[in-house]
């Protein structure tokens, strides 16, 4: 399993999408999740309203690249029209180990027509998954319950999609039961590539890691 920390590895929750929390997940040797938004004119880090204190993009994109690094990136796009931005940004700094996600559907074609590594959702409220052909791979989001299983799993893997699992943690659920079964998963199935984005990273690593 390849753990990616949610906005970074933080303590306090005042502290996600910080830059200090981000280093933190690289320095660790975890990929991670983190919101990009717009702020006058420049890409920032940002979940909700952005402002001056945001961290700009392409700071955190020079840590990662001096990092020597090439963990997983997951940026979850949180406005529309960011592509161009965002491209050349990931050309600047040779980002390649990288999908986009959370689009809206116009603006998702965008980012596709742009040859952006994006992944489509599945959740149980979204069946019809956009773009499935075209895209790299799926964000499995689970809102109120436990509905991925084994053979929802290797639907997407015939398909050649890479595959982001979010953790019951996210949602404020219980998780040890359902990490077990993630791992079941990948033993039954002989794979060790999906990933899980969790604000738990150290504890999911020695989990998936334990024999």
């Amino acid at each position: 399993m390849i753990v990616l920390s949610h906005r970074g590895m933080w303590t306090n929750k005042d502290e996600r999408n910080s830059l200090e929390s981000l280093a933190q997940s690289l320095s660790f040797g975890f990929g991670l999740e983190l919101d990009i938004r717009d702020y006058c004119g420049d890409l920032v880090v940002s979940h909700d309203i952005p402002d001056n204190k945001s961290v700009l993009l392409k700071s955190f994109f020079e840590i990662y690249m001096h990092s020597g690094s090439n963990l997983t990136l997951a940026l979850d796009i949180k406005a529309n029209g960011l592509q161009v931005k965002l491209q050349k940004l990931l050309h600047k700094y040779n980002i390649t180990n990288y999908f986009v996600f959370d689009m809206s559907v116009p603006d998702g074609l965008q980012y596709l027509n742009h040859n952006i590594k994006s992944f489509t959702r599945e959740s149980e409220y979204e069946k019809v998954l956009p773009f499935y052909e075209k895209v790299c791979g799926v964000w499995l989001d689970e809102f109120e319950g436990h509905w991925i299983n084994k053979k929802v799993i290797e639907e997407h893997i015939s398909h050649h999609k890479d595959i982001c699992i979010v953790s019951p943690d996210l949602h404020n659920r219980e998780y040890k039961k359902e990490w077990q079964h993630y791992k079941n998963i990948e033993k039954e199935l002989g794979i060790s590539n999906l990933m899980i984005c969790t604000d738990y990273p150290e504890l999911a690593r020695e989990f998936f890691n334990e024999k």
